[in-house]
């Protein structure tokens, strides 16, 4: 075969998943590991296949990629495994302990009674570094509460930072961003650390539930999801947001709404992956009796001292007065 020809066909096979997938299935494009971490993939689809088989395939091409699970068969093979949440219309994929000949093209994919519809994405395994990465691909908050996600950049090109709900909304982020995604408010910070790493933090404020689901951090063609759950407020939680590590002194470079650069010193640093909602033990009655009555037995005695003390004095001097007379 004509080497031209070749390539054409090499070009028709790679598109014609990505074709596909771009009415009945979405996903990220390119996701970037470190050697022995896991990674979840989402894997959105149509309405109209919610019933039916998706699978999760290795290849470079589409005809000729393999399926590594399914959701008809057992959902775990190897260290990887598929669900599908067919309320919100997503099934993900899960790939433990990774190592760098997992690298390469994977595709999302319905199976239908004609033509599978299918979309695929890069994954790259790194010993290094990954390019794009955040510190847990899982958090969650409280209606009401907030959470905050840090999403970490290794390459020093500057890119422009996007966060987005999948299948629904994205946001361009420029230095300071604050602004409303699907109905949420949602604030965001890019800085410098002294590692050159650029990191944008972004906090969702006052959430619903409607805000559950999968969202991702963007820089170029790197992607990275991080899926939020958010869980009814009950009467053992509060609302306030606290961090999860302690928080270690930086120097950092915050880039303003102008995009001008202006290094400062701070004391604390945005708890990088979860912002979560702070509990409060239920109140116990009995709790609080038992205190009350350790308290009671503590101050008597040196109560009694007290009295005895104040009596003695009050009879010497009864005494004294006495033998004046």
């Amino acid at each position: 075969m004509a080497p031209h020809l070749s390539l054409l066909l090499v070009i028709f096979s790679r598109l014609s998943g990505t074709q596909a997938g771009a009415y009945g299935v979405s996903t990220v494009s390119k996701v970037s590991v470190k050697t022995g971490n896991y990674i979840t993939i989402p894997c959105r689809y149509d309405q109209r296949y919610i019933q039916y088989v998706k699978y999760w395939c290795q290849g470079d091409y589409w005809n000729s990629c393999s399926a590594l699970v399914r959701t008809d068969q057992p959902k775990i093979s190897g260290t990887v495994s598929i669900s599908d949440d067919v309320t919100r219309r997503i099934f993900s994929v899960n790939m433990t302990d990774l190592q760098p000949e997992d690298s390469g093209y994977y595709w999302c994919a319905v199976e239908t009674a004609g033509r599978d519809q299918s979309t695929y994405l890069h994954l790259s395994v790194t010993t290094g570094t990954p390019e794009l990465y955040v510190d847990q691909q899982e958090v969650s908050g409280v209606e009401g509460g907030s959470v905050t996600v840090r999403c970490y950049y290794s390459n020093t090109v500057v890119k422009k930072w996007l966060w987005c709900k999948m299948g629904i909304y994205y946001v361009p982020l420029v230095g300071r961003y604050s602004g409303i995604l699907d109905g949420t408010s949602v604030t965001s910070q890019q800085t410098i650390d002294h590692n050159n790493r650029h990191i944008l933090t972004v906090t969702l404020n006052g959430l619903n539930m409607g805000d559950t689901g999968w969202y991702w951090c963007s820089r170029g063609d790197l992607q990275m999801p991080v899926h939020i759950t958010v869980n009814q407020l009950t009467t053992t939680q509060s609302t306030t947001p606290a961090s999860t590590t302690t928080p270690t002194p930086s120097s950092t470079i915050i880039i303003s709404t102008v995009n001008q650069l202006t290094t400062t010193q701070t004391d604390t640093i945005i708890n990088p992956a979860v912002s979560s909602s702070t509990s409060q033990a239920p109140v116990n009655n009995t709790h609080h009796v038992a205190q009350g009555w350790e308290r009671t037995l503590f101050y008597l005695p040196k109560t009694v001292h007290a009295v005895l003390f104040i009596l003695c004095n009050v009879i010497a001097v009864v005494k004294f007065r006495a033998t004046r007379l």
